[in-house]
């Protein structure tokens, strides 16, 4: 089991890697080393630095050790990462089912609530309750073209039923650590995502 120290350390090094492009640098050019005494002098072919870590996996157990406050900054920078250059951190007390708000390089604002798990698969499942406030307030009043709950959890099949009625987008811990990887951009993740605003 992780010591509070080793948490504390692993959450600091995510934020370097998170927020620092040297910080993602020093990370693959780590790995790729360390691949390089492995396999000897068999070559290692150039990956593209990961944004959180290296494999879904490693990404994901990155993200379970967060704190949910955490968590929601690590959400806010995956979106920055992809483009949407203001993306905010909104979410506390009162944040009226928006944790994370941003603007995509097409022109769709996106509404993000995010639902940590400390204990991932194995924790409390995401409900309709949940999906229920989030299709309350995303476009009435936060004004979003896209509403999305992230979870690093799952979400309960009745949830997800609501949410493609509702036109909510489910971002679960299996799409999760495909965007964590940072190979794709999160629009390119989801299903039926609204066509790009009309420039003005």
């Amino acid at each position: 089991m992780p010591t509070l120290a080793g948490v504390a350390a692993l959450t600091a090094l995510l934020e370097i890697v998170l927020t620092t492009w040297w910080g993602a640098a020093s990370v693959a050019a780590l790995t790729l080393c360390s691949g390089t005494r492995r396999q000897g002098s068999r070559r290692v072919s150039p990956r593209r630095a990961p944004a959180v870590g290296g494999s879904g996996g490693d990404a994901l157990s990155m993200l379970d050790a967060l704190h949910h406050a955490r968590f929601e900054e690590a959400v806010r920078d995956m979106l920055r990462r992809d483009g949407c250059r203001d993306a905010v951190r909104v979410g506390g007390a009162g944040d009226l089912g928006a944790d994370v708000k941003a603007t995509d390089p097409f022109g769709r604002r996106w509404v993000v609530q995010c639902k940590h798990r400390r204990r991932g698969l194995a924790g409390s499942p995401v409900g309709t309750p949940d999906f229920q406030i989030l299709n309350g307030t995303a476009r009435q009043v936060h004004g979003a073209d896209v509403a999305v709950i992230v979870t690093n959890g799952r979400v309960t099949a009745p949830a997800a039923v609501f949410a493609g009625r509702q036109r909510l987008h489910v971002v679960d811990r299996r799409v999760l650590g495909a965007w964590a990887t940072g190979s794709r951009p999160l629009w390119e993740l989801l299903p039926a995502v609204p066509p790009p605003r009309p420039a003005r």
